[in-house]
C-alpha cells in the first residue's frame, strides 16, 4: 500500500511541515509584543515617579510657606500687611508680563512704567481709605505730623484722582502709530488687573486690622480646602469635576468641602481663645494687644440632646457664637471660592500657558496660589461688616468723620467746646 505524504500526525488531509519550513501562527488580538509592553510599563513607572516627585516638591514648598506665614502672624498686623503688599507686587509683575511683547515694548520706551504708575496709585487710594484711622492714631503725639497726615487724609481722594488723570494723560501722549492696538490692549489689561486682583486683595488688609482672626481664618480655610482637594483627588479622584480644570475631581471637591467645614468649626474655637488674633488694631504699632473679647468670642453652653448615651462623659458643650459664623465662611470657602481657581484655569487655557509664573516651586506663581484667596477676602470683609460688626455709631466712626471733614483749626475748636461742655457738666 502506498503511503500518503499529505498526512500529518496520523490525521488524514492535514499537511505536515517539512524540515526547513516556518510555522505561522495567527496573531491574537490580545497579544502585545514584549518590547511594547516593556515600553508602556516604563512610561507608567516614570509618570508615577514624576507624580510623586511633584507632590513632594509641592509639599516641601508648602511647609516652608506655612513656617514663614506663622512667623509673620506672630510678628503682628504691620508685618502681615507688608507681606500682602509684597504678594500684590509679585502678582502684578506676573500679570503685567503675561501679555507683554518685547518688540512693541522696545518701540515704546517708558511705556512699561505706566503700568506701575496706575498700580501704586490704586495702592495709595485703597490703603488710604482702609487705614486712615490707624495712621492718624499712630502720629497723634507729633502735632506737625498729625496736621500733615490729617490734611493728606482729607484730600486723599483728590490726590489719587489727580495721579490717575496724570497717568491717563501720560498714556495719551505715548500713543504711537502702528502700536495703537497693543497700547490700548495693555491699558485695558492694566485696569483689569487693578479691578480683579488688586482691588479684591486689598480687602485682606481691612480684615487684618479688624482682627487677625478675620484674615487668618478665611486664608486658612482656603489653604485647607486646596490641600484637602489635592490629596483627596490624588488618592481617590476618578470623576472629572469641570472641563476648565481636568485635574479637579468630584471626589476631591466633596472630600475638601467636608474637611473645610469641620476645620472652620474647630479652628474658630481655637483662634477665638487668643486676644492677639481677636482684638482689632487701632494704630500701626506692633505691640501686644489686650481687649474685651466681646460676646462673639465668649463661649455659650449647650445641653446635649437626650438620645446621647448616659455613659458619654459630657452632657453639655461650650460653643462660641463665632463658630456658627465660621461655618458660613467654611461653606463659601469650599463651594464658591474654588470658582476663583476655575476662572484662573479658564484664563490660562484661553492664552495657552500652564502657570502665571514660577516663583513658588511646585505651585507656579503667586497668582496661582492667590486666585481663591482674593474671592474669599472680599466675602470675609462683607460678611463681617454685614453680620458681625456692631452697626451702632462708634467713637471711631465719629473721629474718622471729624478727621476727614474738618480742618486742624476746626478740630481744635471742637476739642475746646467739648472740654467746656464736660467742665460745665461736672
Amino acid at each position: 500500500m502506498q503511503r500518503d505524504n499529505g498526512s500529518g500526525d496520523g490525521i488524514p488531509g492535514t499537511p505536515s511541515p517539512t524540515h526547513g519550513a516556518r510555522v505561522r501562527h495567527r496573531k491574537r488580538s490580545g497579544d502585545v509584543p514584549s518590547d511594547v509592553s516593556k515600553t508602556n510599563g516604563s512610561n507608567l513607572l516614570l509618570n508615577d515617579r514624576n507624580k510623586y516627585k511633584s507632590m513632594l516638591i509641592r509639599t516641601y514648598s508648602s511647609l516652608w510657606m506655612m513656617a514663614g506665614f506663622v512667623f509673620l502672624i506672630y510678628m503682628g498686623h504691620l508685618y502681615i500687611w507688608a507681606m500682602v503688599v509684597v504678594i500684590q507686587i509679585f502678582m502684578a509683575r506676573e500679570l503685567f508680563n503675561l501679555l507683554r511683547k518685547a518688540n512693541e515694548d522696545r518701540q515704546l520706551p517708558g511705556f512699561r512704567l505706566l503700568n506701575w504708575h496706575f498700580f501704586f496709585t490704586a495702592m495709595l487710594f485703597a490703603y488710604g481709605r482702609f487705614l486712615s484711622w490707624q495712621l492718624v492714631n499712630t502720629v497723634t503725639s507729633d502735632k506737625l505730623l498729625y496736621k500733615l497726615v490729617s490734611g493728606l487724609i482729607k484730600y486723599q481722594m483728590f490726590i489719587c484722582y489727580f495721579l490717575y488723570i496724570a497717568g491717563f494723560v501720560w498714556f495719551i501722549l505715548t500713543l504711537k502709530k502702528k502700536a495703537y492696538k497693543y497700547q490700548f490692549s495693555q491699558y485695558a489689561w492694566t485696569h483689569m488687573i487693578l479691578l480683579m486682583v488688586f482691588a479684591q486683595s486689598s480687602f485682606t488688609v481691612a480684615n487684618i486690622y479688624e482682627g487677625i482672626f478675620w484674615f487668618l481664618l478665611p486664608a486658612s480655610l482656603i489653604a485647607i480646602n486646596d490641600v484637602a482637594a489635592y490629596f483627596f483627588g490624588f488618592f481617590f479622584g476618578k470623576t472629572p469635576l469641570i472641563k476648565l480644570s481636568p485635574k479637579k475631581t468630584w471626589e476631591g471637591f466633596l472630600g475638601a468641602s467636608v474637611t473645610t467645614m469641620l476645620s472652620a468649626f474647630v479652628l474658630a474655637n481655637f483662634m477665638g481663645h487668643f486676644q492677639w488674633l481677636t482684638c482689632p488694631r487701632k494704630d500701626l504699632s506692633t505691640g501686644w494687644l489686650h481687649c474685651d473679647p466681646g460676646p462673639m468670642f465668649t463661649p455659650e453652653s449647650y445641653n446635649l440632646p437626650g438620645w446621647i448615651p448616659r455613659w458619654f462623659p459630657w452632657h453639655e458643650v461650650a460653643i462660641m457664637p463665632i463658630q456658627w459664623h465660621a461655618l458660613a465662611l467654611g461653606l463659601f470657602a469650599s463651594i464658591i471660592a474654588p470658582f476663583g481657581g476655575f476662572f484662573a484655569s479658564g484664563f490660562k487655557r484661553a492664552f495657552k500657558f500652564k502657570d502665571f509664573g514660577d516663583s513658588i516651586p511646585g505651585h507656579g506663581g503667586f497668582t496661582d496660589r492667590m486666585d481663591c484667596q482674593m474671592v474669599m477676602a472680599v466675602f470675609a470683609y462683607i460678611y463681617y461688616q454685614s453680620f458681625v460688626m456692631v452697626q451702632d455709631l462708634s467713637v471711631e466712626t465719629i473721629l474718622e468723620q471729624i478727621l476727614r471733614n474738618l480742618t486742624f483749626e476746626e478740630q481744635h475748636d471742637l476739642y475746646e467746646q467739648l472740654g467746656n461742655l464736660l467742665t460745665r457738666g461736672n
